[in-house]
This record gives C-alpha cells, sequence and structure tokens, in this order.
C-alpha cells in the first residue's frame, strides 16, 4: 500500500462549511486538520456561482461568520464578489491556506474497520486519519431536466451555475428553464440585452421584496469602531429568521403570510392575465422563498414572453412546452437547481460495511441530527439533511461543528478512539422528524418542492425550532453511539 499522509482530521471541501470546521477546530485546540479541496480557490458554491446578479437571500450580516464579522458588507444583502472576497479574507486572516490542499479531489474516502481510520484516496495524493468531516455542501451538482432532444440543440446551452461568460447575449432569442432562486436573479441582469426572452415556468412561487439598500459609510465606521453595535443588529437578524421559521412550521400560520405576497405582485404587475400566471397556489414557504424587487418587473417588458408551463422538447432550434407552445431561440439558460436529495459527496464516501453512502441514501438522505449517520465512523456531514431553516446555512455549520468539536475532545476525554451512530437512534431520530413535518407547511402548503424526494418525504427541512436545533448540536450525545475504545499495544516479551 502506498504512503499516505496522515492527520488527525481530513475536511472535504473548502466552501463556507470548510473554512467554518477548518477555522472552528484550530480555535478549539485541535491542530492537525487538514483541508481538501478539488479546485484552485477557496469559496465552494460562491465560487462557481458566477452569473448575474447572484447573490445572497439572507442579509449579509447573519451571512458571515460568527467569529469574523465584516464591517465593509457594501448592501444589506451581499452579491457574489463580496462574499467570495469575504470567504478569502477570512481564509487568509485565520492563517487557514496553509491547510488547504488545492487541486486535492477527493474519489474515494473509505473507513477501514482494521485501522479504524479514514483512508482517503484523491487525484493528487493518499491519506489517512481518525476523523473525517464532509463538507461538500448540498447545491454544488446542476440539475438538468431529462427532456427528448437536449442533445440535439444547436444553439448556446448552459445551466445558471455554470455561466457561459464568452458568450454575448445581446440581440440573442433566449430561452430561461425554471424560476427558481437564480433565475429570479438573472433574468433581470440579462432582460435589456436581449432581443427576446422567453420564460418557462413550471410552477409559480412567492416572491416578497429585496428589502436591500448600500451600507452608508456612517454605519461601516460605527461597525469597525464599535462592534457592539453590528453584533446586536445580527442578533436582530436573527431573531427575525426565527419567528419567520415559527411561522413556516404550522400551515395556518403560514397561509397568512400570502397577503404579503399578493401584494407584492398586485404591484408591480397590473396586467391581470400575467398576474394570474404568476400566482402561486400554495402557502408561503411552502417552496423557498424568493426575493427580488426587479424579477417580476422583468417580466412585464416588450421582450419577455413568459409561458407558464414545464419543458417538453427541443428541436435543433426550437424549445417546446407541456402545453405545445413552440418558439425558436438561440440560447437556452437552464436554472433548474441543484440535485440536493443525491449529494454528489454520498457517492465517494464508502462506510463501515463496504457500501457507498449513496446506496443508503438511494431513495431519501437521513441522518442525526443531520450530521452523522450509520456505517459512518468517525465522520460527520455538514449541511446534512433536515437541517433547512429560513436562516443562515452557516449558522448552522458552526453549530454543526461545536458538535463535531465535543465529540473529538469527548474521544479524549473517555478514551474511545471509534463512535458509530446506533441505528435505532437514526431510526427514532428520524421518525420524529417526520412525524413534526406533518404539520409544517412544508409538507402541507400545497406544493411540491425540492424539500421532498421521489416519495413524497421531506428529507430537508427542519420542523422545530432553530433554538432547538442549536441546543441539541451544542454537545455531542454519547448515549446515542457505539464506542470503541483505544486499541492497547501488543504486551512485549
Amino acid at each position: 500500500m502506498a504512503d499516505r499522509e496522515e492527520h488527525r482530521v481530513i475536511i472535504v471541501g473548502a466552501g463556507l462549511a470548510g473554512i467554518a470546521a477548518a477555522i472552528t477546530l484550530e480555535r478549539a485546540g485541535i491542530d492537525d486538520a487538514i483541508v481538501l479541496e478539488k479546485a484552485d480557490r477557496v469559496g465552494g458554491t460562491w465560487r462557481d456561482n458566477t452569473y448575474p446578479g447572484c447573490g445572497c437571500d439572507i442579509p449579509s450580516n447573519v451571512y458571515s461568520f460568527s467569529f469574523n464579522p465584516n464591517p465593509d458588507w457594501r448592501s444589506a444583502f451581499a452579491l457574489q464578489p463580496d462574499i467570495l472576497d469575504y470567504i478569502e479574507e477570512t481564509a487568509d486572516k485565520f492563517d487557514t491556506y496553509r491547510k488547504i490542499r488545492f487541486r486535492t479531489e477527493v474519489t474515494e474516502a473509505r473507513w477501514d474497520n482494521d485501522e479504524r481510520r479514514w483512508l482517503i484516496d484523491t487525484t493528487n495524493g493518499s491519506f489517512r486519519s481518525q476523523f473525517a468531516i464532509f463538507a461538500g455542501g448540498p447545491i454544488t451538482e446542476p440539475k438538468l431536466p431529462d427532456v427528448p432532444g437536449i442533445d440535439s440543440f444547436e444553439g448556446e446551452i448552459f445551466h445558471s451555475a455554470r455561466w457561459n461568460h464568452d458568450l454575448d447575449l445581446t440581440g440573442k432569442r433566449v430561452a430561461v428553464i425554471g424560476t427558481g432562486a437564480s433565475a429570479v436573479q438573472f433574468i433581470p441582469e440579462i432582460q435589456p440585452k436581449v432581443a427576446q426572452m422567453h420564460v418557462l415556468q413550471r410552477t409559480a412561487s412567492w416572491v416578497i421584496p429585496r428589502l436591500d439598500a448600500p451600507m452608508p459609510g456612517a454605519v461601516k465606521t460605527l461597525f469597525r469602531k464599535a462592534p457592539a453595535t453590528q453584533q446586536g443588529l445580527r442578533h436582530g437578524l436573527d431573531g427575525v429568521l426565527r419567528l419567520l421559521t415559527l411561522a413556516m412550521r404550522h400551515d395556518k400560520a403560514a397561509r397568512k403570510l400570502n397577503i404579503i405576497g399578493k401584494s407584492f405582485l398586485r404591484a408591480q404587475v397590473k396586467d391581470p392575465e400575467l398576474r394570474k400566471a404568476l400566482t402561486p397556489t400554495f402557502s408561503l414557504g411552502c417552496k423557498r422563498l424568493l426575493i427580488s424587487n426587479d424579477f417580476y418587473p422583468a417580466l412585464t417588458k416588450p421582450n419577455v414572453e413568459l409561458i407558464p408551463h414545464a419543458l417538453s422538447s427541443l428541436g435543433p432550434r426550437t424549445i417546446t412546452a407541456t402545453d405545445g407552445t413552440t418558439r425558436e431561440v438561440d440560447v437556452i439558460i437552464f436554472g433548474t437547481g441543484f440535485d440536493v436529495s443525491h449529494p454528489p459527496i454520498s457517492r465517494r464516501i464508502r462506510g463501515a460495511d463496504g457500501h457507498f453512502l449513496s446506496e443508503a441514501w438511494s431513495v431519501s438522505p437521513e441522518a442525526y441530527l443531520g450530521t452523522t449517520t450509520t456505517n459512518v465512523p468517525n465522520g460527520f456531514v455538514l449541511l446534512g439533511p433536515n437541517l433547512l431553516v429560513y436562516n443562515s446555512f452557516l449558522g448552522i455549520a458552526e453549530d454543526q461543528m461545536r458538535y463535531v468539536v465535543d465529540a473529538i475532545k469527548k474521544a479524549d476525554e473517555y478514551g474511545f478512539e471509534v463512535f458509530e451512530l446506533k441505528p435505532e437512534a437514526l431510526r427514532e431520530f428520524n421518525d420524529d422528524i417526520q412525524q413534526a413535518l406533518e404539520r409544517t407547511v412544508f409538507n402541507h402548503g400545497g406544493c411540491a418542492s425540492y424539500y421532498l424526494d421521489a416519495n413524497g418525504k421531506n428529507f430537508a427541512a427542519w420542523p422545530y425550532s432553530t433554538t432547538l436545533m442549536r441546543k441539541l448540536l451544542s454537545e455531542f450525545d454519547l448515549e446515542k453511539y457505539d464506542l470503541t475504545p483505544i486499541r492497547q499495544p501488543a504486551p512485549t516479551r
């Protein structure tokens, strides 16, 4: 067997969650950790998504590391270039780059029962570790619809997450497939350039105002000189998001919020036929909330046509919707999201039973507290199943890292080398989660969202309060795991 570089902890992925993991471990005194990153730059989804208008739909002061507040956000809701700059600045400030191995893509991470270690093969060497943190993230692999003729289209075709910046859209006839979170951002940006835009909408979604504004210089100065003021704003915004999460836990409460979306739509779209096509038939919050001030106005422009039907097929130069509408186009842009129910990293994690995690997750991913699962000893998944709330993903990753750090410290304190989640703990937790989800807007808001798998099971949403999530992730609960003591060396004669 080839020599393997050994570390106590190996982190896979240098996006926001991976950077949070590396810095949190370092701050907790767990120094022997490295990060394996397939690209040549940190940033994860904020590195890969560069479409026009790309930005965050969580306020900047919440969507940032708790240990590195940024007083210099240019606006209340940060755009992609600013977020990527912030991630890189954080990695530099905390000397994290020395721990990152760029251009090192994990091909397989397998648990070896005899060695009691993770053996990780990559495109740039082999590694060995006691603990592994998988921070690949849920929004990494673009999803393209399986429609007839997709290989026969003779024009330009790409997904918004792999934007073709070499293509000049000026004067082009463009079809946009999808009206989700990415599309509502890039449609207003490209609309003035194109000759004609045809937007195919399978299902209308609720859009609410983006309460954005440039950050005044005086406010930046205040944040810099009195950091407590920015911390206070962060706590206040977090409280607002928690209230929204509370409403989403109850379908009846969420339904009362529909008036917000209806009023915004009525104010921005005067044409009754277009407004009808853009009005959702489900409760606000059932699908991901979209925030934009210029999406609706863009759809009212003379060079834009909304086709309220899904894509049916493609021809060499045409798109056809399910109602038979056919249009000639030069460019097709897919704003069809990501395959979040089948995380790519799961196809590269081989557990203690010899099977890939993707096999256990073939129908729907399951984890305990969205962090650990059976047959994956000493392994953690960041931003795993059933942790979605209307709040910052980054905050969730930091909460999970408290659980991870406590697990590693307890291994040292109590003298165990391996922990593995008990099957009954996984089953009991997920049964409770699914039962609790039954009363939420996610399950009974009247929509089919990406939160639900092919069988209608909700694998994404967290049905309880954010406070409870943070409490449960604050301490590693040993009783949920089978523990293996440190192997004693054989006596010498």
